[in-house]
């Protein structure tokens, strides 16, 4: 599913259905780290909240997920990880992720996906990887790559656990 070696900067692949994101999303969640800042960037309804969605469905959260559009953030305590999951779609202005307090958020034992991270720049903090989902002819492309040393730890663990045969 996943195309680049594993020690490259970045990964892509081609996700025709649900079961693809499932797989992908689900992988991230053994290599989190606290710390790490994650962005989403796609198109409305390329599936970045079903991708953070399915994310803490592999961290154990049953109940519902939800997009934080209108709430902009939704806090998921783990015991060993606070994961926060922005949505600044309805954000006007850079200066309100300021006036939020939301920079408070983020620290080593705090994770975050950052879906629509333009609508803050400059404001919201750099990510450690960026995530991009696309429309594709046959379901969405996917494509990550690291920016950080750390991120790049994160993106060599998820691919190699991608590439790890099944259990």
């Amino acid at each position: 599913m996943v195309s680049d070696n594993t020690e490259s900067a970045s990964m892509e692949c081609n996700l025709p259905d649900e079961a693809d994101l499932v797989q992908l999303a689900s992988a991230l969640w053994p290599v989190l780290r606290g710390g790490l800042c994650f962005h989403l960037i796609g198109p409305v309804g390329t599936g970045k909240t079903a991708f953070v969605r399915q994310v803490l469905r592999a961290g154990g959260i049953t109940g519902p997920v939800r997009s934080p559009t209108y709430t902009l953030v939704e806090l998921y305590p783990f015991s060993n990880l606070y994961f926060y999951h922005f949505d600044l779609y309805r954000f006007f202005d850079p200066e309100e992720w300021v006036s939020a307090g939301f920079d408070e958020l983020f620290t080593t034992t705090s994770g975050a996906m950052v879906e629509w991270p333009e609508k803050a720049a400059g404001c919201v903090p750099q990510p450690d990887i960026t995530l991009q989902l696309a429309y594709a002819p046959q379901g969405r492309h996917f494509r990550a790559f690291a920016s950080t040393p750390e991120g790049q730890v994160c993106l060599n663990a998820w691919k190699q656990s991608l590439q790890a045969p099944s259990q």
